[in-house]
């Protein structure tokens, strides 16, 4: 388990959470990564915290934290990206920093929690005030939308079914479900294998 940062009293916000970002890039830890991960993840709900997380490149550190293979660091880092979509400054560098298709690869994670926070990271990406971004309602995320619309969780059908009537246009989803007509969703492909040599 993670030791309390050692900050001086004085030092205030920033400097605790400088601390903790420096406990993260400096521990070999896991589970210590994973606490550290998941106090930023807290820190970020507070806007009052949004000025010292962007300082600090805390954004940056979630979107890194996407591509991990910890489920546990991916549940905490998504987390804490959903908590700073509010704010449109985070929102734009999430957006100009190419983050989401990591947000998107989140959809197919076999943790719960970590599905429901990237479908509300993807809507707050979605609203009002930002430019338009196709990749947020392309094709492959209106699908999974439709098939989240269709599960027995009720937080996510109800996610789902809010993103496709709120941020879809009906044309969007008709071409979803047309696409989806055609496949074999839930059974995957054979995996391509190279030609044998004779």
């Amino acid at each position: 388990m993670a030791q309390k940062p050692k900050i001086d009293s004085h030092v205030g916000r920033l400097g605790y959470l400088q601390a903790l970002v420096t406990e993260f890039q400096e521990t070999e830890s896991q589970d210590a990564k994973e606490q550290v991960l998941a106090n930023l993840a807290n820190f970020a709900y507070d806007p009052g915290n949004y000025p010292y997380l962007r300082q600090l490149q805390v954004l940056d550190l979630f979107l890194d934290s996407l591509s991990e293979e910890n489920e546990t660091l991916i549940k905490f880092a998504i987390g804490g990206l959903c908590n700073l979509c509010p704010d449109k400054a985070n929102k734009e560098h999430i957006l100009q920093t190419g983050g989401v298709p990591l947000i998107v690869n989140c959809l197919s994670s076999p943790n719960e929690e970590t599905v429901l926070s990237a479908v509300t990271t993807l809507m707050y990406l979605n609203s009002p005030g930002t430019r338009a971004h196709p990749e947020l309602t392309s094709l492959p995320v209106v699908q999974c939308m439709l098939r989240f619309s269709l599960s027995a969780n009720t937080r996510l059908r109800n996610l789902a079914q809010i993103f496709l009537e709120d941020f879809c246009s009906p044309s969007q989803v008709a071409e979803a479900h047309s696409q989806q007509a055609h496949s074999a969703l839930g059974i995957p492909l054979p995996k391509a294998e190279a030609p044998q040599q004779p």
